[in-house]
C-alpha cells in the first residue's frame, strides 16, 4: 500500500466531503499525525476566495508576515516583507514564490474556509498561509514541524513526497532545503485537490504555471519549547502560586564558618537552593492555566481594531439581540472544564455565563436568538462581551462575507 491513499468522493451525508468521504473520527484515527493522505476534489469546483491582487495587498501591510523566495541560476534568495507592488518580481518571471502567513486573520472568506477543519482542537491550530508562485516556483524540498493540509486553490502544483531519512541540509542557502531528497510518490494537484502531511514528512511542491496553494497548518510544539514556556510561566506567576509561601524569606547562613578559599561556591547556599526547589510543586490546575494562556496568546504581529465609535452598553445589547455576534478571526477563546482563556488571558467566569461562553468558543458566534434577553439573564455576561466588543475581540452580527463564502464552499462540496 502506498504512503498516501487516494480516496474517491462519496455523497454520504454522514461523511465529510473535505476528507474524501472519511468521517473525521476515521481520519484522525488512521492518518492524523501518522501518514499522508491525498484527496482528489476535497472541495469540488473550488476557486480561490482571495484574488492575486488582494493577496499582494496583504503582503504590503506591516501587520502581515510575508516572505519572497526566488530561485534563479541555482541560487536561492529569501526576503522578508512587507512588500510594495514594486518590490515583487514581474509576473512573467519564473521561479519565484510569495508566502503570506495568517491570511485567515485578515480575509473573512479564508477564515470561513479554515472553520471546516475544526474537527481538530483549536489549541493545535496555527494559521492559513497562502503560497503564490509563478511557473517553476517553490521553496525546495523540505520538512515541516507541523501537520498541514495543502489545498490547491488556483492553477497546478506538482508535489513529490517521501519519508526522508537523510536530513542533511544544503549549505549557504537562506532556507532549510534537503540536500539529498528522495521522493516515493508524485502527483499534480488541481483546484479543489488537497494533500495532508504529518510533521517530518519530506515534500517538494513546484508550480506548473501560475498557482496558489493554501496551507492550513497545525502547530506541534517541541517538548523543549513547552517546558521552557512552562518554566517562564512559573517564574512570572510564582508569587500567586501555592508554593510561593516557601519563598517568603531571605537567604541566611548564620552557621557559615570562615573559609580559606573565598572564590568557591558555598555548600550551604547550594544545599539551601536545592531544598527550596524541591518544594516547587505544580498540578493539573497550573498546567491548564499555562496551556490556556500560552495557546490562546496572539502572535506578536497581531493587532486588534477596536470600533472607532463604540456603542453604549444598552445599544450593544439591543444590537446583538437583533443581529447576534461573532468572534474576531484574531481572537482565540479556549476552555478547560469551567476555566476560560481569551487572547492569552485567564478569565473568571460566573456560573451563569459559562454555558454561553462555551457555545461561543465552540461555534465562534452566537445568533440573535442565543443573544436575546442577555440583560435580563445575566448582567455579568453582558459586561464580558461588551468589553470584548470595545477591545475589538468580537464583532456585531455574523461575519456576512465569511458566512456567504462558507455556504458556497459547502454547496460545492455537496
Amino acid at each position: 500500500m502506498t504512503a498516501a491513499r487516494l480516496l474517491r468522493m462519496t455523497t454520504s451525508p454522514s461523511l465529510l466531503p473535505l476528507l474524501g468521504g472519511l468521517a473525521p473520527d476515521a481520519f484522525m484515527k488512521r492518518y492524523w499525525h501518522k501518514r499522508p493522505l491525498l484527496i482528489r476534489q476535497a472541495i469540488p469546483g473550488f476557486s480561490a476566495p482571495l484574488s492575486r491582487e488582494a493577496l499582494f495587498a496583504l503582503a504590503a501591510q506591516d501587520d502581515v508576515e510575508s516572505r519572497l523566495i526566488t530561485h534563479a541560476r541555482k541560487r536561492w534568495q529569501l526576503d522578508h516583507g512587507p512588500f510594495d507592488a514594486d518590490d515583487l518580481p514581474p509576473l512573467t518571471r519564473k521561479q519565484w514564490t510569495l508566502l503570506v502567513q495568517g491570511v485567515n486573520l485578515h480575509a473573512p472568506a479564508v477564515d470561513a474556509l479554515m472553520q471546516q477543519f475544526r474537527f481538530i482542537p483549536d489549541a493545535r491550530l496555527d494559521d492559513v498561509m497562502i503560497s503564490y508562485a509563478t511557473d517553476g516556483g517553490g521553496v525546495g524540498p523540505h520538512l515541516d514541524s507541523y501537520d498541514v493540509f495543502l489545498l490547491q486553490a488556483h492553477g497546478k502544483r506538482r508535489w513529490r513526497i517521501g519519508p526522508q531519512r537523510d536530513t542533511t541540509w544544503l549549505e549557504d542557502v537562506p532556507l532549510r532545503i534537503l540536500k539529498n531528497f528522495e521522493a516515493e510518490e508524485e502527483w499534480v494537484l488541481e483546484p479543489g485537490d488537497m494533500l495532508y502531511l504529518p510533521p517530518g514528512y519530506a515534500h517538494d511542491g513546484v508550480a506548473e504555471g501560475e498557482c496558489m496553494t493554501y496551507s492550513i497548518g497545525f502547530r506541534a510544539p517541541l517538548e523543549q519549547e513547552m517546558l521552557q514556556n512552562f518554566l517562564y510561566y512559573l517564574a512570572e506567576n510564582a508569587a500567586d502560586l501555592p508554593f510561593a509561601r516557601h519563598f517568603a524569606g531571605r537567604y541566611a547562613d548564620p552557621k557559615q564558618p570562615a573559609v580559606k578559599h573565598p572564590a568557591a561556591l558555598p555548600d550551604a547556599m547550594i544545599d539551601t537552593l536545592i531544598s527550596q526547589l524541591e518544594r516547587v510543586r505544580w498540578g493539573q490546575k497550573e498546567v491548564e492555566d499555562f496551556l490556556g494562556r500560552w495557546l490562546s496568546e496572539p502572535k506578536s504581529h497581531v493587532f486588534f481594531d477596536p470600533p472607532e465609535k463604540p456603542l453604549s452598553t444598552s445599544r450593544f445589547v439591543h444590537e446583538v439581540s437583533a443581529r447576534g455576534l461573532t468572534l474576531s478571526p484574531k481572537t482565540q477563546l479556549l476552555y478547560r472544564r469551567n476555566r476560560y482563556f481569551v487572547n492569552g488571558e485567564p478569565l473568571e467566569v460566573p456560573v451563569t455565563a459559562r454555558s454561553t461562553l462555551r457555545t461561543l468558543a465552540d461555534q465562534r458566534e452566537l445568533n440573535a436568538v442565543e443573544c436575546a434577553n442577555f440583560e435580563q439573564k445575566d448582567q455579568e455576561i453582558v459586561e464580558i462581551l461588551y468589553d470584548w466588543y470595545a477591545s475589538g475581540w468580537l464583532l456585531l452580527g455574523p461575519d456576512a462575507k465569511g458566512v456567504r463564502k462558507l455556504r458556497a464552499v459547502r454547496k460545492k462540496a455537496g
